[in-house]
């Protein structure tokens, strides 16, 4: 119906369809001032219900620092809930608005994951016509263990390159924003992210996304210099 795939780092507010489930991973080179850090997660989404989706994801990771030993294995689990709370259709545009619930176990390898106990409270909001997609999430980490927490914030404007087609074949454009914000310490970073997507047919795209750090405030140590993302979803059914 619409001319628009979903966004690249932005959670997306449209369901796979009844019953759907799919396959996303993308690898993630990160390049920080002391070192260089690979993430391949796969995540796996399920359909319960049109408004209901369940699913979970597990990264393995690569760090290799400039100075000391590099370290390689699974990080932490992370379950995650969405319900659809509203939904909009008109010809031509929809607008979607969902609440999302993760939970991150501390399952990952020592260095590798964060050792602690993560729960993410959040919404994810979608107004999208055959013209131009704009998405965003935000929403509040609790930590365990007297850790600080922190609130996230993602934000993405999506217009195709192909006009509107059957079979269907988009080429999309993304420009994106992903915000972190610590609390204690105060620390506060803003990444810009461009993007490019393919889709040549119903149920495989493939993505990629350049993220530079505009905002790094209050990082002392070991900044991002940039992150590449290149990935792939596939719709099992």
């Amino acid at each position: 119906m619409f001319a628009q795939g979903p966004p690249i780092t932005v959670e997306t507010p449209v369901m796979l369809g009844l019953e759907g489930s799919g396959i996303r991973t993308f690898g993630k080179f990160i390049s920080k001032k002391n070192g260089t850090i690979y993430v391949q997660p796969i995540a796996i989404p399920y359909n319960i219900s049109t408004k209901f989706q369940v699913g979970g994801i597990i990264p393995l990771m690569l760090k290799r620092p400039d100075e000391g030993e590099t370290i390689s294995g699974f990080g932490d689990l992370i379950l995650f809930a969405k319900y659809q709370i509203y939904k909009k259709d008109e010809i031509a545009k929809t607008v979607r608005i969902l609440a999302n619930i993760k939970q991150t176990f501390p399952t990952g390898k020592t260095g590798i994951g964060l050792g602690i106990s993560q729960t993410y409270v959040g919404i994810i909001m979608g107004n999208i016509t055959t013209g131009i997609g704009v998405y965003s999430d935000f929403g509040y980490h609790i930590t365990s263990d007297d850790t600080t927490d922190n609130f996230t914030y993602n934000f993405s404007i999506g217009i195709p390159l192909l006009s509107h087609q059957y079979p269907q074949k988009q080429l999309n454009t993304f420009l994106e924003f992903n915000g972190n914000y610590l609390f204690v310490p105060k620390v506060h970073t803003v990444f810009i992210s461009p993007g490019f997507q393919f889709i040549p047919g119903r149920r495989i795209l493939v993505e990629t996304s350049f993220q530079i750090p505009v905002v790094q405030k209050n990082v002392l140590a070991n900044k991002t210099n940039y992150m590449v993302l290149l990935g792939t979803r596939f719709l099992l059914n």
